[in-house]
């Protein structure tokens, strides 16, 4: 993929790298920023922005790519989600380190069978970056040659070949996509040779914060396995950059379907304007935005979520605003109940005859309806 140079403020941490190491995606991994010495050249930080990345202080570690460090130089909002606060100190009611009790639904180490029919393979415990609101960051690692090893994978494509009731396959981690060509692949090919398996995803925010990691050399492999779907983890429009946008095209371009999942965070995406802003620059680069996830509780988290209210209020302004296939569902993840919709009520009164609603417009209208 071809990337312009590094700019001027991750020169400055880094002085002597070439176009041709800005545009290698390996480079970005090994050279993520993980100190506050790297971070203090990038930004003026604010009061409550803290270091202590390598202590026992943060529920969670720090690092970011330089590709994305040079996003956050140029949108102070991006950085909400991406450098630490004081904030993470703060532990609220409610909040778990496995909200969604996914520990209770793993049969082998690397599945996550929360659904029947579909299941979710945790090919890696290594992201490229550190979100703060991670709903998986007691899984994640902090070394980038921590990925699993390949008997923990067998171990994980052998129950799947073994519960013919699974058809969908979710491949996620970690970031799938920081795995090599060849160990993607004999996930990918492994899966395909069962017969009930009829599709594969894989979630990832690679396009977002290392688009560099999209090769022809990956899309042609990705190609070979299809019907396979990329869901795409965007939180604001600063994160639809040029060279993020190369990269969905060409993954596009290969016949992959796209789709974009958010999560709603409290001063970072949490007006209509900016959501509405986002989707529509992703359906122009054939991205469906597909969820909108409330911030899920995990420790220290408080400072992201919003009520639910803003998330209905969202969803209000969305519809009827934008192209329906703009505008995603917005769900709570439950730990019983799963992934639950949430809507706003069009539905003002239900009569014998006739049905009121009101739509975008704020009208209401008597619609005809029947009894069952």
């Amino acid at each position: 993929m071809k990337t312009k140079e590094a700019p001027d403020p991750i020169k400055k941490l880094f002085p002597s790298v070439t176009e041709k190491e800005w545009a290698d995606w390996h480079w970005h991994v090994k050279n993520r920023i993980t100190t506050p010495e790297q971070v203090k050249q990038l930004i003026k930080l604010e009061e409550s922005e803290i270091y202590d990345c390598k202590g026992n202080k943060l529920p969670l570690s720090f690092s970011m790519t330089p590709f994305y460090a040079s996003l956050i130089t140029e949108n102070k909002v991006l950085r909400k989600a991406v450098v630490p606060t004081s904030h993470e100190m703060v532990m609220s009611a409610g909040e778990e380190g496995d909200p969604l009790d996914e520990d209770k639904f793993r049969p082998v180490n690397n599945i996550i069978h929360r659904y029947p029919d579909k299941c979710l393979l945790l090919a890696t415990d290594f992201c490229s970056l550190r979100c703060r609101y991670c709903t998986r960051s007691r899984l994640v690692s902090e070394n980038m040659n921590s990925h699993f090893p390949q008997e923990k994978i067998v171990e994980a494509i052998e129950y799947i070949k073994r519960t013919p009731v699974i058809r969908d396959v979710l491949i996620s981690g970690g970031d799938p996509l920081t795995l090599s060509d060849s160990k993607l692949e004999f996930i990918l090919s492994n899966l395909r040779k069962i017969p009930h398996v009829q599709i594969i995803r894989i979630g990832t925010k690679v396009p977002v914060v290392l688009p560099q990691r999209v090769t022809p050399a990956l899309v042609k492999m990705l190609k070979k396995y299809h019907p396979l779907w990329i869901n795409i983890h965007f939180m604001h429009p600063a994160e639809v950059s040029p060279e993020c946008e190369v990269a969905c095209n060409m993954l596009a371009d290969a016949g992959i379907p796209l789709g974009s999942q958010t999560v709603l965070l409290k001063g970072i995406n949490d007006k209509t304007e900016t959501m509405m802003k986002m989707f529509n620059a992703l359906v122009r680069n054939r991205v469906r935005p597909y969820y909108i996830y409330q911030c899920d509780p995990i420790p220290g988290s408080k400072h992201f979520r919003t009520s639910i209210k803003t998330g209905l209020k969202i969803m209000e302004g969305l519809i009827g605003q934008t192209s329906g296939f703009a505008v995603p569902t917005y769900v709570v993840d439950t730990s019983k109940g799963g992934k639950v919709p949430l809507l706003p009520n069009f539905v003002k009164k239900i009569e014998k005859n006739y049905i009121h609603l009101e739509g975008f417009t704020k009208e209401t209208t008597k619609y005809p309806t029947i009894e069952d």
